[in-house]
């Protein structure tokens, strides 16, 4: 078996990652001396009227520097194996893709993830929104050293933020995006020489986050107030949070939560500023979106478009 590298040894690394989130880790891996050596992404996508092909945030960083790029509908063929085998470690940020067990065991040191939450809590998908909705008073960011489960790799790092009780998925999105780029740094410091133990997690007792979908946004009136205070902010900006008004979808990008002492039957408006009756208390809608305009505070929407008492929204 090859000798361990010295403490702050400088290693070849694949990275493997997709959206926005990962950007801040590929930056800073190169910018700590690292060498990216391969980058696997998702394939490009249609996107726009002219249905023109998209590559992803991570595939469009990799080419800029150089950096040879695959985009592999399945992993596990022999030559990514291969390419894997090259490396230190891999390291993972929003990938997308499930790595079999030959790809996990292909760098020297193995596969590691940088999840957006404090493991075991908030497994899955989509731990960033399921974080806000359940009115957690704090996030932060994991280092596991992945295995052949969904999100069950022991731990070798991690951090904690505390969240305001006014943050909203976008922004803890980009904190934690930060936060996973020095991290992830600090992590493999340690891990290369052996320095940090993994913290194995626990068997059971775990909440999951499921991938969310835009019909995940629909507000139900029937919920507290509370409750849909916390969905808006979370699902904000992806998917987005929504009702119907007449039949058109109402986007909702921000509300407050407002006493109400009211019987009035749920998703019913209570009064000319937009206040809508909920399961506990009332939803005042701050900001809204109807499809193909832009975002407009309440008081400018209800310029253009009367909603008056009693209107109920579905």
């Amino acid at each position: 078996m090859a000798s361990e590298p010295a403490c702050g040894s400088r290693l070849r690394l694949a990275f493997m990652g997709t959206p926005d989130f990962a950007i801040p880790a590929f930056d800073a891996l190169r910018a700590a001396g690292h060498e990216i050596a391969v980058v696997f992404t998702r394939a490009p996508k249609p996107a726009g009227r002219g249905r023109t092909l998209h590559k992803t945030p991570v595939h469009r960083a990799a080419e800029s520097h150089g950096i040879p790029v695959l985009t592999p509908e399945r992993l596990g063929e022999e030559r990514h194996v291969s390419l894997l085998a090259g490396c230190d470690a891999a390291v993972v940020a929003a990938y997308g893709l499930l790595l079999p067990t030959r790809v996990l065991a292909a760098p020297r040191l193995g596969c590691f993830n940088i999840h957006a939450s404090l493991l075991p809590r908030w497994r899955g998908a989509a731990p960033i929104q399921y974080c806000i909705m359940a009115g957690d008073r704090e996030s932060g960011v994991s280092i596991m050293q992945m295995d052949a489960g969904l999100d069950t790799g022991a731990v070798v790092r991690s951090e904690r933020i505390e969240l305001p009780d006014t943050i909203t998925g976008g922004q803890l999105h980009d904190r934690l995006a930060r936060l996973g780029a020095r991290l992830v740094c600090r992590a493999l410091d340690g891990i290369a020489p052996g320095r940090d133990g993994p913290v194995p997690p626990p068997a059971s007792g775990v909440p999951h986050a499921p991938r969310l979908t835009p019909r995940d946004g629909r507000l139900d009136w029937h919920r507290p107030a509370g409750e849909l205070e916390r969905k808006v902010r979370a699902l904000d900006p992806w998917p987005g949070a929504w009702c119907t008004l007449d039949g058109e979808r109402l986007k909702v990008l921000e509300a407050r939560v407002v006493a109400s002492g009211r019987t009035d039957r749920p998703g019913t408006v209570i009064d000319r500023s937009l206040a809508v009756a909920c399961g506990d208390q009332a939803l005042r809608l701050l900001r809204v979106c109807r499809p193909g305009r832009r975002a407009v505070a309440v008081p400018d929407f209800l310029r253009g478009r009367a909603v008056e008492p009693g209107s109920v929204l579905d």
